[in-house]
């Protein structure tokens, strides 16, 4: 069973076992690398305490633990040090299973409320007033699905015909956010363009054929 942690468990433990000649606690010289080694150094530490047996069953040397830290330090540099140590929080409320690099990619990608799901995230896009970049998004990943589908095209368009193509940018971007790739915060803008006026029933037709030829959907 996970969070098999005896109620005599002492934080020091697991720092001891973490700081025990490990890479990552080596000073670099460069603060951001160090300031991500010390949250990756707090992560196992909380990985540790809420998976005690499985943590040491999955690394059961200083050896195996070093080569884990440095693969996952390496898997995560997408995410800031504040990301990496919300993750491991995450994963102990969330699953009685010990993470596995996939499975922290998502945690540090889900941010405070989670990625929502594409429909979910389809309504937000069309339904966020304007200015966009102004808009409290769940997710960047929302905003940032809507900019690549154009605003424009999404609300002028029905749900049938827009929500595939926002669906596959979506699916796109949340496959980089696995990977460990960071998405910038919306740029706050003062003001935004006028809306243009409404396409032609012939020229929406025409983009949408340019959108699905360019997205192969």
């Amino acid at each position: 069973m996970a969070n098999n942690t005896t109620p005599g468990t002492q934080v020091t433990s697991a720092q001891e076992t973490l700081q025990s000649g490990t890479s990552s606690q080596t000073q670099t010289g460069n603060p951001e690398l160090d300031a991500r080694k010390r949250a990756l150094n707090e992560v196992f530490g909380l990985l540790k305490l809420g998976y005690h047996n499985q943590f040491n069953a999955a690394f059961p040397d200083v050896q195996t633990l070093n080569h884990a830290k440095r693969l996952w330090l390496e898997s995560l540099t997408g995410f800031s040090p504040e990301e990496m140590v919300a993750g491991a929080k995450r994963a102990i409320k969330q699953s009685e299973y010990l993470p596995t690099v996939h499975k922290m990619l998502q945690l540090c990608a889900e941010g405070d409320n989670g990625l929502p799901d594409p429909r979910a995230a389809y309504r937000e896009a069309c339904n966020a007033p304007s200015p966009k970049a102004n808009h409290k998004w769940s997710h960047p990943a929302v905003y940032h699905a809507g900019r690549a589908s154009d605003w424009f095209f999404l609300a002028n368009n029905p749900e049938s015909s827009a929500f595939p193509v926002f669906a596959s940018h979506y699916k796109k971007i949340c496959e980089r956010l696995m990977a460990g790739e960071s998405l910038p915060a919306p740029q706050q803008v003062q003001l935004e363009h006028q809306p243009a006026q409404p396409l032609s029933k012939a020229e929406n037709a025409k983009k949408l054929a340019e959108l699905r030829a360019q997205l192969k959907i």
